[in-house]
Parts: structure tokens; C-alpha cells; sequence
């Protein structure tokens, strides 16, 4: 009886997971629209569906510019909570995301030297940064193979450390070196974050890597329980736990490092997303990575669209995530769960 009860109980309640899951997307489907239609033209606010359909301009503002924006901003959101799960999970550590292997520095610092030394071009900026981003997760990788202190994942921390000091001492001094009235204005408006630059060919550019580092995340979601134990009790349920804590990583980290190529250092939400998606979904990865990856998309549509709509001059992205990480960061802190229950 008492099994009974207990499988009643777990079908049960993977059934309200479901549903949550369910709600959030429609959420998230609803948002999308909403976005399509908000913004500053023809005057602040909603744009009125008659003047979408008569106006050429409002059609191509909507089509060219808003949707590959709203596109992006939900990939991004929802590579980025996903990969801050994984991060959360694999490290056993809720305060660590997706950018702790240098991931994030390297790229800022690749783009800080496409700006000083070839100029603004976005789309050489994209390519810049995300080879940096790579080259970051390869150096944090070398340098933990090299370390003999502790075991694999304390040498990774330890080594993405040392590789995020190194670029973010490489980063200040080419600030210190660029022109203060074009280049280095350039540099920290990148580092800000924003999705301005958005069109339809810098959208299919990140479609393959983020969508196969998605696929392959929520492929690996049943085994993130297993791998977030310890090595040797991993080994005894038969799987290799180095060997897929190194794909899982490596994944999470490209699929990051092609966002961080478009839409410059967006922050909190790897930190953030997967605590409330742990809230919301249980500690389970099976539901709570999905869940991530959905509450992350809303998380970034969200911030994005209050940013290029709340004001005439558009606020950057990574500010309008700072801050409202700042408040949820605090609101969970000050919660009688706080952050690290269920990792």
C-alpha cells in the first residue's frame, strides 16, 4: 500500500509539473506577442494592429527588427538558464553560471580587441568574441589537466578563476589603451549587454550551436542527479561521471559563448533562473532544467523588452538584468528556503 501511495503521489505530482511547464510556455508565447507589438513607433507603447496593417514602415519595424530580436532574446534566455543549471548542478554550488570558465572574460575580451584593433563591425565582433569565449573553456581545461591539487571539478574551478583574472586584467588594459572618445565608449557599451544589433543573419548564425547545445542539455537532463554526486557513487550506477561532466560543460559552455557573441555580457540570469526554477519545479532535473530553460526565456524577453521600451533612448540590456537579479537575488535570500536546498 505504501508503494502504492508513493507512485500515486510521484505520477501525481509529475502530472503538476507538467502543467506548470505547460503554463509558462503558453506565458512565454503570449510575452512574444505582446513584444511584437511594443515599443516606440509610431508612438510610445502598444502599436495599434491598424497601423500594423496599413503602415509599411510598423510592418517592417515588426518583421526585421522586433521579431528576430524577440527570437533571439528567448534563445538567449533559455541557453543561458539552462546552462546555469547545469553549472549549479555539475559544480554543487548555487552561486556559480554559465560564464565560470572564463567563458564570459574571454569573450569580452575578444571583442574588446576586434574594437580597439579592426573597429565596430558586429558581425567580426561575434566571430571574435565567441573564438575568445571557446578559447577561454580550452585554457580552463588545460590548466585543470596540469593542477594536482584536489579533484576534477576543484581544478576546474580553480583554473577558471586564474583564466577569468587573466582576461579581465587583459580587458583593463586594453581600456586603458583605447581612445576614451570612440573606442573605449564602444568597449564598455558592448560589456553593457543589448540586443540592438540583432537581424535576421546574426539569428540563424547562433540557431545551430544554441539549439544543438539545448537539445543536447535536455537530452542529458535525466543523468544531471546522478552526475551531481559524487564520482565514485556515479561510478557504482555505471556511468563514467569525468567523461559526461566534461560534454555536459562543454555544451553549456558554446551554447553560452555564441550568445555572449551577440548580445555582449548579460548577467544574472545563469545565477538566478535556475533557483526559481528549482522553486517552481523541484529539485528534480528531469523538470528543473526544462523549466530553467522556459523561466529563463520569459526572464530575458521580459528584461529586453522593458529596456528598448521604457525609455526614449534604449536602456542596456545587462543593466536591466542587474538590476532585477539584484531585487530576485535579495527576495531569495531573504526567503526562509534560501538558495542552496535542493543543490
Amino acid at each position: 500500500m505504501k508503494n502504492h501511495s508513493k507512485a500515486t503521489l510521484y505520477v501525481k505530482e509529475n502530472g503538476n509539473t507538467k502543467k506548470r511547464a505547460l503554463g509558462i510556455f503558453l506565458i512565454l508565447l503570449i510575452l512574444g506577442l505582446i513584444s511584437l507589438i511594443v515599443g516606440r513607433y509610431p508612438q510610445a507603447g502598444f502599436t495599434p494592429i491598424s497601423t500594423i496593417i496599413q503602415d509599411p514602415l510598423a510592418q517592417t519595424i515588426i518583421l526585421r527588427l522586433r521579431l528576430p530580436r524577440i527570437i533571439t532574446a528567448i534563445i538567449a534566455g533559455a541557453i543561458l538558464g539552462a546552462s546555469g543549471f547545469v553549472f549549479q548542478m555539475l559544480f554543487s554550488n548555487p552561486l556559480v553560471e554559465p560564464g565560470f570558465l572564463g567563458v564570459s572574460q574571454g569573450a569580452a575580451f575578444g571583442a574588446a580587441i576586434c574594437i580597439l584593433f579592426i573597429g565596430y563591425h558586429p558581425y567580426l565582433i561575434q566571430i571574435i568574441s565567441a573564438l575568445f569565449a571557446v578559447f577561454g573553456l580550452l585554457l580552463s581545461f588545460l590548466l585543470a589537466k596540469r593542477f594536482h591539487y584536489g579533484g576534477w571539478i576543484l581544478r576546474l574551478v580553480l583554473s577558471g578563476i586564474a583564466v577569468s583574472a587573466l582576461f579581465s586584467s587583459g580587458l583593463g588594459f586594453l581600456k586603458y589603451t583605447a581612445d576614451p572618445m570612440s573606442e573605449l565608449q564602444e568597449i564598455t557599451f558592448w560589456l553593457l549587454g543589448g540586443l540592438w544589433n540583432v537581424t535576421w543573419p546574426q539569428v540563424i548564425s547562433i540557431l545551430p550551436v544554441t539549439l544543438l547545445s539545448l537539445v543536447v542539455l535536455y537530452i542529458f537532463r535525466w543523468r544531471i542527479n546522478i552526475l551531481s554526486l559524487e564520482d565514485r557513487t556515479a561510478h557504482t550506477l555505471g556511468i563514467s561521471p569525468i567523461q559526461e561532466k566534461r560534454i555536459m560543460l562543454l555544451f553549456a559552455t558554446i551554447g553560452t559563448a555564441s550568445v555572449i557573441s551577440v548580445s555582449g555580457l548579460v548577467g544574472w540570469i545563469g545565477l538566478i533562473v535556475p533557483h526559481l526554477a528549482r522553486r517552481v519545479f523541484g529539485a528534480n532535473a528531469s523538470m528543473a532544467l526544462p523549466g530553467s530553460m522556459l523561466i529563463g526565456a520569459v526572464y530575458l524577453l521580459v528584461c529586453d523588452t522593458i529596456g528598448r521600451s521604457l525609455f526614449s533612448g534604449e536602456m542596456p540590456l545587462g543593466i536591466v538584468t542587474s538590476i532585477t537579479g539584484t531585487v530576485l537575488f535579495v527576495l531569495l535570500l531573504s526567503s526562509s528556503r534560501g538558495l542552496g536546498e535542493s543543490i
